[in-house]
């Protein structure tokens, strides 16, 4: 990865990390998008492993009322409508990243690799 990209770490639960990198979920889901324009997604998947997993590019960030983000994404949403449902309620928002190119990295990486001292609770801009 290129230092000087505009990149952000995200914290995604191990299994939800599994279906990006083998390519059955092609969104991440968010209550809030990123303020600063980003292109590039590392996968942090959260405990028990606890280390960057791979990365993906961003090709669109959609933001939109909940119910019309699950009708454009719910094909490769990589999760259950009553989840999503749950995710979002009483939220008149939802934002899904859409990644593509997504490489698993060999050998995973922890944060400090990136210069990140901490885990990100949602996502950390790199």
């Amino acid at each position: 990865m290129q230092k000087n990209s505009n990149a952000a770490i995200f914290a995604i639960r191990p299994e939800y990390a599994k279906s990006i990198l083998d390519g059955t979920k092609k969104y991440e889901y968010r209550k809030v998008a990123c303020k600063k324009p980003i292109e590039k997604m590392l996968i942090y998947a959260t405990a028990p492993i606890m280390q960057v997993v791979g990365e993906a590019d961003i090709r669109e960030v959609l933001v939109d009322d909940p119910e019309e983000i699950w009708n454009r994404t719910n094909e490769f949403s990589g999760i259950t409508k009553d989840f999503f449902d749950t995710y979002y309620k009483g939220r008149n928002k939802a934002v899904a990243y859409k990644v593509e190119n997504v490489e698993k990295y060999i050998r995973p990486k922890t944060l400090e690799d990136f210069g990140v001292s901490y885990a990100p609770q949602s996502f950390v801009y790199l």
